[in-house]
């Protein structure tokens, strides 16, 4: 079956919810597979399901295993810190483990970096050389691509913008998640429903959400002044109901040319997030 294959990389998005894996074999995703996450046992419990996810597939055909958490890394030894939704992971040498046990090489990264390095190569970043790839969600993560190459930082914490201070809170709150279900009441996943049914209600809390990634959206360029900022995670799948609000606060920027020159993107591209991690593999 594997015989007539190339060497192919495996990338693996863990997440809160759930851990996905699929192999990236000229520049195309195929066997993909997810499962809900278990957290049970804590740490012991979610390796050993990336642990069962890697032996799904035929190792004599991996090059290597490239993985996005969502937390900060120590990339060059590749140890997860602080994973705040996986209880247990206060500092997990998540490369070491997995290298032991297939003696593959391992590269682990930030899910909103990989986010990041899937559209830049695999999605609607390539014809930037600088962009910043945001994923709404739950939380509020970005990725930075200066001059084609991922920026990390130190300590893998470059565009953790969503922990800045905004009102009496920060920007996540106001740009992910808890702006439907701690200020709404809802879920930005009903939110959306709704508005797509026209209720007046869920419109106007989108209306009101496209202000606040405005705001967030201004910060990034007054930080990082990219090329083009392309918007991924479930909330941007709402894009017709929050972008023009969201471009009305733009407009109110005091720099216009920024405005001018930027693109906005919304990813079109499925499983950036695994696409990126797979990238890891050798770069």
């Amino acid at each position: 079956m594997y015989s007539n294959r190339i060497m192919a990389k495996l990338g693996i998005d863990l997440g809160g919810t759930n851990v996905r894996a699929a192999l990236l074999e000229e520049d195309v995703l195929s066997e993909i597979h997810s499962i809900p996450v278990n957290k049970t046992n804590g740490r012991d419990s979610v390796l050993e399901q990336i642990v069962t996810l890697v032996e799904q597939f035929e190792k004599d055909t991996l090059e290597g295993i490239g993985i996005g958490v969502p937390s900060y890394v120590d990339i060059d030894q590749g140890i997860v810190y602080d994973t705040v939704n996986l209880p247990g992971w206060d500092a997990v040498p998540l490369k070491a483990i997995i290298e032991s046990k297939f003696h593959l090489p391992v590269s682990v990264n930030n899910d909103a970096n990989c986010f990041a390095l899937g559209e830049k190569y695999y999605g609607k970043g390539k014809p930037y050389s600088s962009l910043v790839g945001i994923t709404l969600g739950t939380g509020v993560g970005a990725g930075i691509i200066i001059n084609g190459q991922l920026y990390a930082g130190q300590n893998c914490g470059a565009g953790e913008i969503g922990a800045l201070p905004y009102r009496d809170r920060d920007y996540e709150f106001y740009a992910g998640g808890s702006f439907f279900t701690e200020i709404h009441k809802t879920t930005a996943r009903e939110a959306f429903e709704m508005s797509k049914q026209g209720d007046k209600k869920a419109l106007k809390i989108f209306n009101a959400y496209g202000h606040h990634l405005g705001e967030l959206i201004k910060l990034v360029l007054l930080t990082y002044d990219p090329e083009a900022i392309i918007l991924g995670g479930s909330i941007s799948n709402a894009w017709k109901y929050f972008s023009e609000s969201m471009t009305t606060s733009l407009h109110q920027f005091l720099f216009k040319q920024y405005i001018k020159n930027l693109k906005i993107e919304v990813s079109s591209l499925d499983n950036a997030g695994i696409y990126g991690a797979a990238h890891l593999v050798g770069n």
